[in-house]
């Protein structure tokens, strides 16, 4: 099924911010739920993956782009990302570097899958529903494999939540400015960053939460997750009043026609 506009955010400056704060909420509030509560891994998993393919459902069943849904399914790929990385490489045992190939593994057959099914990868013109699932399903890889690597940096590299939070975000600058200096497929270079946006999310969130002894601020999952919150509404709120906006003057365009 064709849809005469597309569902999906348009990549901007303001997308890149909000993803952030998104994925550094999903690890805040994933540890919250897993740690802090005490729910566990497996259960916390089971849940937000529940609550994820609520929100899938209800944007696949959308006819138009809602920034409040888009960024709900996007909060709920990510929450869900955290705790099924670290249902994967603690409960499970795998480690980081097993749970990161099985998830940069799973993540390669869904883009190959998608570039097969609709012939390219694009994330700027969806307008097929097949289309769409297969964009949150890469997603939901993405984020929970952006958990993983996030982890193995602030853990497991001897870099800390600081020094793995700025190789991230150096990693970030030079694909910011590979977009505007050299030709590599935009679709790649967005995969790149949407991918390593989560590890920067996720040693931010870690450097936020964890204890001061442990290199952390020691704000706590409650309260990083509120902060973290109302900066995403607000955009969310801001990005409603845009998009209105526009669709205002496209009505009030395509009237003006009409009369011509």
């Amino acid at each position: 099924m064709h849809s005469n506009t597309s569902k999906v955010a348009q990549v901007t400056a303001i997308f890149w911010i909000m993803k952030i704060c998104a994925t550094t909420l999903g690890e805040t509030a994933g540890d919250q739920l897993a740690q802090t509560m005490k729910i566990g891994y497996a259960v916390t998993s089971a849940i937000l993956i529940g609550v994820f393919l609520v929100t899938l459902v209800a944007q696949l069943s959308a006819r138009k782009f809602h920034p409040a849904l888009y960024w709900t399914v996007i909060l709920s790929t990510s929450t869900a990302g955290t705790t099924m990385s670290d249902f994967m490489d603690r409960s499970l045992g795998w480690g980081y570097a097993k749970g990161s190939l099985v998830l940069i593994t799973g993540l390669a057959i869904v883009l190959s899958l998608w570039r097969l099914s609709e012939g390219n990868l694009s994330v700027d013109n969806i307008r097929t529903k097949k289309a769409e699932t297969f964009y949150w399903i890469a997603i939901l890889f993405s984020n929970t494999l952006g958990t993983a690597a996030g982890d193995f940096l602030a853990d497991s590299s001897g870099l800390g939540f600081i020094g793995g939070a700025a190789l991230v975000g150096g990693l970030l600058v030079l694909i910011l400015l590979a977009t505007f200096f050299t030709k590599i497929n935009r679709v790649l270079l967005f995969w790149l960053a949407f991918v390593l946006t989560r590890p920067f999310g996720a040693t931010f969130g870690d450097l936020l939460t964890k204890p001061v002894a442990k290199g952390g601020l020691n704000l706590g999952t409650a309260g990083s997750s509120l902060v973290l919150g109302v900066i995403l509404v607000a955009f969310v709120i801001y990005t409603m009043f845009k998009e209105g906006r526009t669709g205002q003057s496209q009505s009030l365009n395509a009237n003006a026609r009409a009369e011509a």
